[in-house]
Parts: structure tokens; sequence; C-alpha cells
């Protein structure tokens, strides 16, 4: 069993989405989310943790068939922060790092979660490795489990973003995937992507 493993946030709202449930809504003829999943469980990353909490029902239904561990967060109405706090949770004691994932980034492939855990791996295991594309940061992001007890006082709509600036033991790592920057926030964004 991998030390690295994934956890794709599929709790929120979407609420610029519009009334249609964002992760959901269909791309190539299967939910966003399931694009996302499916990736994380072709990858090297395991095991792959799911966090469901608005609409949790359909989502996790949506994953029903794929090799993913589901955790429900109640407190999802307040932010992405109890998530991220969820699916830390719920890692195995051997693991080391986990990936994160997006529920609205359907464009983010298993040959990219590989190359960022190698990476993560190659670089000393850092507290963090963030993909960068033209000096942009962008996700997935692998976390050290070194920074669980930050990450557990975190708090509100924010992820692991703020904690990261200005530390000395995150490393940027370019990649020329532009996937890293694709998440699907209005439905006008996931129209261009079909």
């Amino acid at each position: 069993m991998s030390d690295v493993a994934a956890i794709v946030l599929a709790a929120g709202r979407g609420t610029r989405f519009g009334s249609e449930p964002k992760l959901l809504a269909p791309l190539s003829d299967k939910p966003l989310v399931r694009h996302v999943a499916e990736a994380a469980v072709a990858s090297s990353a395991q095991p792959v943790v799911a966090v469901t909490g608005h609409r949790a029902e359909e989502v996790e239904a949506a994953l029903s068939d794929l090799s993913v561990r589901l955790v429900r967060n109640a407190a999802f109405a307040e932010g992405l922060s109890t998530s991220l706090r969820a699916g830390f949770s719920a890692l195995p004691s051997h693991a080391r790092a986990a990936i994160i994932l997006l529920g609205d980034m359907p464009l983010v492939s298993a040959a990219l979660i590989d190359t960022l855990v190698s990476a993560w791996r190659e670089q000393g295991e850092p507290a963090a490795l963030v993909p960068t594309l033209d000096g942009r940061r962008g996700n997935p992001v692998v976390l050290s489990l070194v920074l669980e007890d930050t990450i557990q006082g975190l708090s509100g709509d924010a992820g692991a973003g703020p904690l990261l600036r200005g530390r000395a033991d995150v490393l940027e790592w370019p990649v020329e995937d532009p996937a890293i920057l694709q998440d699907v926030d209005t439905a006008e964004e996931l129209g261009r992507l079909r």
C-alpha cells in the first residue's frame, strides 16, 4: 500500500455554479467529481478518500462503484477547511502525505498525480509540493503529514493555500500541464470545457 493517499474534496455547495449541483454536472457523460475520483483511483496514491457533504447521497452514488473511502463531512457549510480536516482525519496511520484533489478539476490525470507524488518523494518529502505553471500555483498539492496539526487548526473557507505561503519547507514544482489551473466554478466554465 502507498504511503501517499489521495483526498478528493467533494463536499462543497458550488454556489457560483447555479442551481444545479456542480460536482454532479455531466462532462463527457459522467459527473465532474467522477473524473477526479477515477484519476485518483488509477494513480499510485492509495487509499483514495472522498469527502462528501452537500448533496452527499448523490455524490456518493456517483462514486459508489469506485475503490474510494467515503467520509461524510457534516460541517461542510462551514467551509473548505472542514473537508480538509475530515480528509486528514480519515488517513491510515501509515500515510506520510496526501495529495489533495479538488472535485471540480476534471482534467487532472492519474499521470499528473503520479508525477507530483514522485516529485515529492524525490525532493526529500517537503512539507508540501505545489505544482506551478508559468509561475502560478495550482492544484493538486501534496501535503505531508508534518502539516497535520496545522491543518487541524484551519477554519472557515480556506484550504491549505494560506498556511503554505511564506513557508521555507514548501516546494514549488513547475509542470507543463494546464489542468493544474482548470477548475470549474461556473456553468460557463463547464460549457467551455465541454
